[in-house]
């Protein structure tokens, strides 16, 4: 596909992408699979709302820990096979949650759960942006909308066997289907190495140059709108079916298939998101995300009927749904590996406040309140992308005139 790329013919980066897609989809799969059991597990243990906040909380905390650590783990062993160990352990862990019979051991087994999350997730990230700089296109959305699409079958499934089978019994199969399918794609990622960059740069990665106090701050900001839009995507994952099954009075079939609707609409707006990007430019793509998915959120958090909070559900998904792929790559545009981690870590992070904030917030208010929080954050991460459009455009311009070979080239250009 692109000769540009030493020794990679179209064969293996083809290989390559359809490999980490299909991870990408099965982290999806089995995080679905998860949270469409959240209102079973919770009446299992008897947790109030506030204590399933703090469990939940151990999704997020076992996730950015860990996050923190798998960057050195992917540079000394490799994004591929950090990918590969990381989506055993996931499948494996998946199987914990219906074991507990308490708040605290649920919140126990769910650090190891976010951990094998949050581990897969930097560094499948990581060979995505490598690959995505070997294409030379903005394809980091289909990624993610592989991710979305696992989703969206994995919660659609979920509903249909949330009336026959127990949770135990539904976790366990969903252990078997990620260890087969890591048995079938693993052995590509393992035998492929990334492609490679050119020795200069190989060789300013080795030792990375110091970024100005200018770019270091938009890398922030990017992290900071994946984190807006990660707190969303938490909340309607972790609450979004025990809002429809709790305030709502839908069955647990109708209470699943809110996070379907969710995961559907977000896997078409990041299926179109490429074309969305070369036609519409990064900064007006989050802003009308934003915008999109804060009245989308306000519909779906305090419409009185299950069918209008459905479609808040869905509109919310398409507004979300390029937002965090945008932050990423436009964060390693910026800074290159490190700008990846580093926005990757501050996204991830806003799963840290979605399930304790919600949990409280809805003890001391209400449910539906709390999920409004969701709508005030996609729309502080729209004006937030409209204030730093115009100078992350400047930083990355002046970067993209140093000479080919420098550390600027490395990282994907939207391009």
């Amino acid at each position: 596909m692109h000769s540009a790329v030493p020794g990679y013919g179209s064969n293996p980066l083809t290989r390559l992408r359809v490999a980490l897609t299909v991870f990408f989809a099965l982290d999806g799969f089995v995080f679905a699979g998860w949270v469409v059991r959240i209102p079973a597990i919770k009446e299992q243990t008897g947790a109030s709302a506030s204590a399933l906040g703090l469990a939940l909380l151990g999704v997020s905390a076992g996730g950015v820990i860990t996050m923190i650590l798998t960057g050195r783990l992917c540079r000394r062993y490799g994004n591929h096979r950090v990918t590969v160990v990381c989506a055993v352990l996931l499948s494996l862990s998946v199987a914990l949650p219906p074991l507990t019979r308490s708040a605290l051991a649920l919140g126990l087994v769910l650090l190891l759960f976010g951990a094998a999350y949050g581990g897969i997730n930097v560094a499948f990230n990581s060979a995505a942006v490598e690959l995505v700089a070997a294409l030379r296109r903005p394809v980091m959305p289909s990624f993610h909308a592989a991710f979305s699409l696992g989703g969206m079958i994995g919660a659609g499934l979920g509903g249909l066997v949330a009336g026959s089978l127990s949770p135990a019994r539904h976790l366990v199969l969903l252990t078997v289907v990620g260890l087969v399918v890591t048995a079938a794609a693993g052995p590509t990622l393992l035998r492929h190495e990334p492609p490679a960059p050119p020795e200069r740069e190989r060789t300013e990665q080795r030792a990375p140059r110091r970024l100005d106090g200018r770019t270091r701050w938009l890398v922030i900001v990017f992290g900071v709108i994946a984190g807006c839009t990660a707190y969303g995507e938490g909340a309607l994952a972790d609450w979004g079916a025990l809002h429809l099954e709790q305030d709502l009075d839908a069955s647990p079939g109708a209470a699943a298939a809110g996070y379907s609707c969710f995961a559907l609409a977000m896997t078409v707006g990041r299926l179109t998101g490429t074309t969305l990007l070369e036609r519409l430019g990064q900064t007006r793509t989050v802003v009308g995300g934003g915008a999109t998915a804060a009245a989308g959120m306000l519909l779906g958090s305090l419409a009185p009927s299950l069918w209008a909070a459905l479609l808040g559900y869905a509109v919310t998904g398409l507004g979300l749904a390029n937002l965090f792929p945008v932050a990423v790559e436009r964060a390693g545009a910026l800074a290159g590996p490190g700008g990846v981690a580093t926005a990757s870590t501050l996204g991830y992070g806003g799963m840290l406040l979605g399930p304790p904030a919600i949990g409280f917030m809805a003890d001391w208010f209400t449910l539906p309140a709390a999920l409004t929080s969701v709508a005030a954050l996609a729309a502080v991460a729209a004006a937030v992308g409209a204030l730093v459009g115009a100078a992350a455009g400047r930083a990355a311009g002046s970067r993209e005139q140093r000479p080919r070979g420098s550390a600027a080239d490395t990282p994907a250009s939207p391009g």
